[in-house]
């Protein structure tokens, strides 16, 4: 036991020292993919396959996903707004909580986790191929010829599905509200002009930007990372969704709080 105890702050400051160096490569990996952006000459035709791949992927289980969603915020404030006398705020209520946190959250967990762990398995069996270290013998470099495209792929695809989880959630919870709960459709949306400003929406398109880059950068990083053989795929995926999820989370907390001090609500 005394062993133990003596050589766990070593283990504990080797994580933390391990956990660093990936952060740190990892952010080399994003940086280097967006450095050769402008040649779009090498990574044009990957780019609109990944978006098509990526669209493909996510479209349905962001509209199974979005669509209850939606309706469940919208019951569970519609409740608690009736209890509170105050049913027609529901509407706006449930606008705000869509555009502003739900929408770029849930298009990033999607991406992470439908296209992401896509990502990482196609990066992870070409680096167990030795693909990756082919192409470095040619003179190609893999960062800029496969992870430049996915990451914008990802970008782009993210804000689109944002998109989408902000219509087919207000959807939702206006078929809830109005068609069975009998709120008329003006006290549902009214109040949204005075919940929300404009610039609600350019952040939360922001954000979902933001977090399609970063789905793309931990998949790929995991994938051309990961340890030889299908096992060392499989752990890589696992790690790549769940080290988003987090990383995503911890970055929104830090733009919403950057937003609310440059643009402080109106009410």
């Amino acid at each position: 036991m005394a062993l133990s105890l003596t050589k766990a702050p070593d283990l504990a400051r080797r994580r933390v020292g391990r956990a660093l160096d990936e952060t740190g490569l990892l952010c080399v990996t994003l940086l280097e993919g967006l450095r050769r952006s402008w040649d779009l000459r090498q990574w044009w035709g990957e780019f609109i396959e990944q978006c098509w791949f990526l669209a493909r992927v996510t479209s349905i289980p962001v509209m199974l996903i979005a669509v209850p969603l939606g309706a469940t915020i919208s019951l569970q404030v519609g409740d608690i707004a009736r209890q509170l006398g105050a049913q027609s705020g529901t509407g706006a209520l449930l606008t705000a909580a869509m555009i502003q946190q739900v929408a770029p959250l849930a298009a990033a967990l999607l991406v992470s986790g439908v296209g992401g762990s896509a990502i990482t398995a196609d990066m992870g069996a070409r680096n167990i191929r030795d693909e990756l270290a082919a192409m470095e013998v040619m003179g190609i470099n893999p960062i800029h010829r496969l992870v430049t495209p996915r990451l914008w792929a990802a970008s782009m695809v993210s804000g689109l599905l944002c998109s989408v989880v902000i219509l087919a959630g207000v959807l939702g919870g206006y078929y809830f509200n109005v068609i069975q709960q009998g709120v008329s459709p003006g006290a549902f949306f009214d109040g949204s002009t005075t919940l929300l400003q404009f610039s609600d929406l350019i952040i939360t398109l922001f954000k979902a930007w933001v977090f399609g880059f970063i789905a793309a950068a931990v998949a790929c990083y995991m994938g051309m990372n990961c340890d030889y053989g299908p096992v060392g795929v499989g752990r890589a995926v696992n790690k790549a969704v769940v080290v988003t999820s987090i990383v995503v989370f911890a970055t929104n907390y830090i733009l919403t709080m950057i937003y609310q001090v440059l643009f402080p609500p109106r009410f």
